[in-house]
């Protein structure tokens, strides 16, 4: 699969699966012999099952990229990427004894991590910030921004949700889409919030008609701050 070339398909690739599963493997047993010496067999009750939890790992990574990654955006072969750097990534967000805990939520730290092209969907917590240029002369405004923020439980304002943030921790609720205007100065004066990135399209689309942001959008990796 040629990364940047349109998607012919969106099925699970096996040389994906394959070069998945062997940069885990690899990585788990460098970290084995690392400075904290790993039994991996006894970890699995034997390396047969280890083996199984790393192929299960790579193919349950694979199918989740194949629903959430954008492929046309990336600059690389697929494969390449994932034999290069998978496992190192994959033992940033759980331990190498650990893998039979793998789930879809570490399919997005993983992805997260390997700062891949996630398209936005509601269901997941998919860190946005999105800016275009106001159409309507003699506003205020030169821009418009949507961003996500979310909530934690023991502020009162709404703190900037970026992809250097654990997407799933639980100190904070659920992002949501802070609309802000853009002035000359670039100062950011909040307009409204909404649930989904949708309404908050809708919105500035009403405030400033002919305003182009992205239908579906990709992660952001550079997210500056909000204002209080």
């Amino acid at each position: 699969m040629k990364i940047g070339a349109e998607q012919a398909s969106l099925l699970p690739d096996s040389a994906a699966v394959f070069a998945s599963a062997l940069s885990l493997w690899h990585a788990c047993h460098q970290h084995a012999n690392g400075e904290e010496p790993l039994k991996l067999s006894e970890c699995y009750n034997g390396v047969d099952q280890f083996m199984r939890e790393v192929m299960r790992v790579a193919n349950q990574f694979e199918a989740w990229a194949c629903l959430h990654i954008d492929f046309n955006t990336l600059g690389d072969v697929w494969p390449y990427l994932l034999e290069d750097k998978f496992g190192e990534s994959c033992l940033a967000v759980i331990r190498p004894s650990a893998l039979a805990e793998f789930d879809d939520t570490d399919c997005l730290r993983v992805s997260m991590h390997l700062r891949l092209p996630i398209l936005l969907d509601d269901k997941l917590p998919v860190p946005v910030n999105e800016t275009a240029l106001n159409p309507v002369s003699g506003s205020p405004f030169r821009k418009f921004r949507i961003q996500t923020v979310r909530n934690s439980s023991d502020e009162e304002s709404p703190s900037p949700y970026s992809s250097d943030d654990d997407p799933f921790d639980e100190e904070f609720g659920f992002p949501y889409f802070g609309l802000y205007g853009v002035a000359e100065d670039e100062l950011l004066e909040h307009i409204a919030d909404r649930a989904t990135y949708r309404e908050a399209v809708s919105l500035v689309c009403k405030l400033a008609p002919g305003v182009q942001f992205p239908i579906t959008p990709t992660v952001s990796y550079m997210c500056p701050s909000v204002p209080k």
